[in-house]
């Protein structure tokens, strides 16, 4: 599927040789903005590992990349851990530091709901760190997600209260049909 990203980028699967751009990426937002929890960014040992306990899942993680650098990468996790979560997911994306508004987080994330609907999963979450974070909120509206809740105050970061927008979006038959279950 590997689909083509706006402004010369290529869409592709993670490589472990992705993990220093990605640890650099993850870096920058955890220490300038809203978008993780985290407050002290996890070194590259910690970042293979969070990639392979992905990827072992059979789950996808892409990267966007121009030349020879990664300049954005976004993957799918399992929502809740609870079996009657199976069929949900939660998308994560992170978009390297000037390279925002170009179109790379939206292109990443169609991939990724494409990618999540052919494996089956019904439903598709966002949790976005910030309310003020109007980015993020209008790449998942563009694609197709709808507000679900707002939980104001539960984060504090960089010396302020920040709120956590759920969105969500539906996959394939939503809950419009029984999914079918590969446990059967």
């Amino acid at each position: 599927m590997n689909a083509p990203a706006p402004a010369g980028a290529v869409l592709r699967p993670v490589a472990d040789t992705d993990i220093p751009a990605i640890t650099r990426i993850y870096a920058h937002h955890v220490r300038t903005g809203f978008g993780s929890f985290e407050e002290s960014p996890p070194d590259a040992a910690e970042m293979t590992r969070r990639l392979h306990d992905i990827t072992r899942r059979g789950l996808p993680w892409l990267v966007a990349v121009r030349g020879d650098g990664v300049i954005g990468y976004a993957y799918a996790a399992p929502f809740r851990g609870r079996s009657a979560y199976r069929f949900t997911v939660e998308d994560s994306i992170y978009v390297a530091d000037g390279e925002g508004g170009r179109g790379v987080g939206s292109a990443l994330l169609a991939e990724l709901v494409a990618r999540c609907t052919a494996l089956g999963f019904r439903q598709m979450v966002a949790v976005i760190g910030d309310s003020r974070n109007v980015g993020s909120i209008g790449v998942h509206a563009g694609q197709g997600f709808r507000v679900a809740g707002v939980l104001p105050a539960v984060g504090f970061k960089h010396g302020r209260w920040f709120d956590s927008v759920m969105m969500v979006r539906a996959l394939g038959d939503g809950d419009g049909t029984p999914p079918r279950d590969p446990r059967a």
